[in-house]
């Protein structure tokens, strides 16, 4: 169990290592669907078969879980998940002495109120975005135990009955996203632990008598799972639409520098743009010099705004190295809230995502 939980978290570190710095995700927004399944790692059980101490060990099982849940765009999602968990039973002993023969199985049933937190590192690879997650969760765990016996020389033991009881759940995962694929879907993997209370169950032993005792499970589950999840109302990609060349028989005094979506890097037909406003700055011996920043309107407004103030930025640095002062140049970022193209909330239009740089 120690080997396979280590490895996933050393899949998830590989994951993070081999993305490198590239265009900040935008956090997800509205409601979502998704279904993951794997590997269950259930604790073993110690209990009395009547007046005899005993213990069951569980095999390596599975899990599978369902969930439905709201991203609020501000890395915050809530949801509800219903679980199963089956692990078979891998022996079984009784006064210190291991049965002959064991068999059954232990199915647990779950329903959890989750709540997480993406968290925004920004990284992508080959063009697929990759976004950490953490949560933690509180609900309902019903345990079955089904036909869970050890035949031992002239006797029996037997667990005939489960329990149900409250459940708490912690979780870290990684999101792949793969709109580029299908705009919404994301591959996931994750690490989860689950416990309850110690709940009760009736155990018996059968030998020229029957007799009944207590068990007493304490259940302790890991579990990694792979899935997939699917936010509905995510818009395809926009084609990249390269801005016409604005003709210009006299000097210039204004200048459109146009970014990919939800980034704040330049390209090279950008550096183009700003090279020729910094020559057009001295021909008009302009005075100053305002680099203004804007945003389309997909993502949250506070995060637009921080991306408006970096795509201004990023073409008032190229300004400087191509000769102009830093004091002519003026800074602001204006988020979606001047777009060049009116359009809804949500729609990626490529003329929005823009700096304006003015020569007065």
């Amino acid at each position: 169990m120690k080997n396979t939980i280590l490895g996933a978290a050393t899949f998830g570190a590989m994951a993070l290592a081999v993305t490198g710095a590239s265009a900040q995700t935008q956090p997800a927004t509205g409601f979502y669907v998704g279904l993951g399944a794997g590997a269950n790692f259930h604790s073993h059980e110690n209990g009395n078969f009547g007046p005899v101490g005993g213990r069951i060990n569980f095999s390596t099982g599975h899990i599978i879980v369902l969930n439905a849940g709201y991203a609020f765009g501000n890395g915050i999602r809530a949801e509800v998940e219903a679980s199963y968990r089956h692990n078979g039973v891998h022996n079984i002993t009784a006064g210190g002495v291991r049965a002959n023969r064991s068999q059954g199985w232990l199915a647990q049933y779950g329903v959890m109120g989750n709540a997480y937190y993406d968290i925004p590192v920004g990284l992508s690879f080959g063009g697929f975005s990759i976004n950490p997650y953490v949560g933690a969760g509180l609900g309902y765990m019903w345990s079955d135990y089904d036909d869970v016996r050890g035949d031992f020389a002239g006797s029996s033991v037997a667990v005939i009955k489960g329990s149900g009881r409250l459940a708490f759940q912690g979780i870290a995962g990684i999101a792949v996203g793969l709109d580029a694929v299908v705009p919404g879907l994301s591959l996931t993997t994750e690490y989860r632990y689950l416990n309850t209370r110690e709940r009760d169950a009736r155990s018996a032993r059968f030998t020229a008598v029957e007799t009944r005792g207590s068990f007493r499970g304490e259940n302790h589950n890991h579990a990694v799972l792979m899935g997939l999840r699917y936010a509905f109302g995510t818009p395809a990609p926009a084609p990249v639409v390269a801005p016409a060349p604005a003709p210009a028989p006299a000097p210039a005094r204004t200048f459109l520098v146009f970014f990919d979506w939800d980034r704040a890097d330049l390209t090279d037909r950008a550096r183009q743009i700003i090279a020729e406003a910094a020559t057009n700055a001295r021909t008009v011996a302009s005075t100053r010099i305002e680099v203004s920043g804007h945003a389309d309107r997909t993502g949250a407004a506070a995060y637009n705004q921080r991306l408006s103030v970096r795509r201004a930025e990023a073409v008032a640095a190229e300004l400087v190295r191509r000769g102009i002062n830093r004091n002519e140049i003026t800074i602001q970022g204006f988020g979606f809230d001047r777009p060049l193209v009116p359009t809804a909330q949500g729609v990626r239009e490529p003329q929005n995502r823009r700096v304006e740089i003015v020569l007065r």
